[in-house]
């Protein structure tokens, strides 16, 4: 008896962690004032949902997404700029949390590495080809 409880407290524990809060009030309903909507989108289009990883904050279904919406409008209509929110969900989630990241301290080597491949390969290429025209010359 005492296992058969034990088993359905085990089961049970994940399905009382779920949420039973509804969505927070901006998750799925727009702003009234047009203009403020227009920013609260286009900020979002440049947001990542960190539970999909794929799809920005305004396509997706995940509730953190609909968490994140409701930060972006509700912070909007604080009088928050579009550059404050993003600072301050990356602050708060890091810079992965924006498809727009900033050269930073972390971030430097993802915009040097590939200008210094792209140096690299065109390095290789003018000896290379270089050294193919001066064969050429000689054996004219």
């Amino acid at each position: 008896m005492r296992l058969a409880v034990a088993l359905l407290v085990l089961v049970a524990a994940p399905l009382a962690a779920q949420s039973g809060m509804p969505p927070a009030p901006y998750a799925y309903t727009q702003l009234e004032d047009p203009a403020l909507e227009a920013e609260a989108t286009a900020l979002m289009y440049t947001l990542r949902c960190l539970k999909c990883q794929s799809q920005s904050i305004a396509d997706s279904d995940a509730p953190m997404a609909g968490d994140m919406r409701h930060q972006v409008r509700s912070r909007l209509l604080a009088g928050e700029s579009p550059d404050e929110i993003r600072d301050w969900l990356t602050l708060r989630y890091g810079d992965y949390v924006s498809y727009e990241p900033t050269v930073s301290s972390t971030t430097w080597p993802l915009f040097a590495i590939p200008l210094l491949l792209l140096a690299l390969v065109g390095f290789v290429l003018l000896r290379r080809l270089g050294k193919r025209g001066t064969d050429e010359g000689k054996s004219a």
